[in-house]
């Protein structure tokens, strides 16, 4: 059992092992769990995969969420995001699975807008496009780190607010229903999310923050704005290119990532597992919530 670094500072691939071995094996998931705390993305190639097997290699990290409101998936652990409809033809640009892509472009982490949000996401390409696709990460726990302790000191026990239909609303307002909305409302997170695993502090942001306490709406969007393009400036990134059997995980404490485009008349199929944060991955410190610094 080994890794290696594929990214600028985080990002690593595992090798010797699989996602058989990490489900069936205390070995394996304490070598992978500790690999996951170390490096927030972890890649494994050339994996026979299937739900069964995503789902069990999941399972291993903590409670599973269940897929959202009127997405493909919902009410099970698979989130499915694709667009190749049931009889194989593609959706057009303005379905709301094309719109959904779309939105995937912004860099989010994965259910921030939820309570509670995410520890980390399993991702599986079952039909890769034959160019673009990729997915691109940025690591929120270096991008503190290269914060100036100033910045550092006055974000420390700040707060925002993350809105599902905030980044929705980027890309068309139709897209989402009323039913999203009210399955999913607007909920209040630390900016600074400490890993109760190592101690080292992360950025919590995403597209889908639209507000930051005591602070006034267009200066909390510039600041969030200036933040997420700091820590996803182009040499800080890891840009991953798909190949079949590929399974990637990641730290939704401390990473973003976001999908790339790819031609409209190309099919592309991915399954994603959620793993849900409890209190021993940090959430109890993330709901004590202080005043703005």
């Amino acid at each position: 059992m080994e890794t290696r670094l594929i990214g600028p500072g985080f990002a690593a691939e595992v090798r010797g092992i699989g996602l058989a071995d990490v489900a069936g094996r205390d070995d394996a998931y304490a070598f992978v769990r500790a690999a996951f705390e170390a490096h927030s993305v972890l890649l494994f190639r050339g994996q026979p995969v299937t739900n069964e097997l995503q789902l069990a290699y999941s399972r291993r990290f903590g409670p599973m969420e269940v897929a959202k409101a009127a997405s493909r998936g919902e009410g099970t652990p698979y989130s499915v995001l694709t667009n190749v409809e049931p009889d194989g033809s593609l959706v057009p640009p303005d379905h709301k699975e094309a719109l959904r892509a779309r939105a995937n472009r912004l860099w989010h982490t994965d259910s921030c807008f939820k309570d509670p949000p995410a520890l980390a996401s399993v991702l599986s390409v079952r039909i890769i496009p034959d160019r673009g696709g990729e997915t691109e990460f940025a690591s929120m726990r270096l991008g503190w780190e290269r914060l100036p302790q100033s910045t550092r000191a006055r974000l420390a026990d700040a707060c925002a607010w993350h809105d599902y239909a905030h980044s929705r609303g980027k890309i068309s307002r139709s897209m989402i229903s009323e039913r999203e909305r009210s399955t999913l409302p607007p909920v209040r997170w630390r900016i600074r999310w400490r890993n109760p695993a190592n101690g080292r502090d992360s950025l919590y942001i995403a597209s889908h923050t639209f507000a930051i306490d005591g602070m006034p709406e267009d200066e909390a969007q510039a600041l969030l704005a200036e933040l997420i393009e700091h820590t996803t400036a182009p040499a800080h990134t890891y840009l991953h290119r798909w190949r079949p059997g590929d399974v990637i995980m990641w730290d939704n404490r401390c990473v973003l990532h976001r999908g790339r485009p790819w031609p409209d008349d190309r099919p592309r199929h991915i399954v994603r597992t959620t793993i849900t944060a409890t209190d021993a991955d940090g959430l109890a410190e993330m709901r004590r919530i202080r005043s703005a610094a």
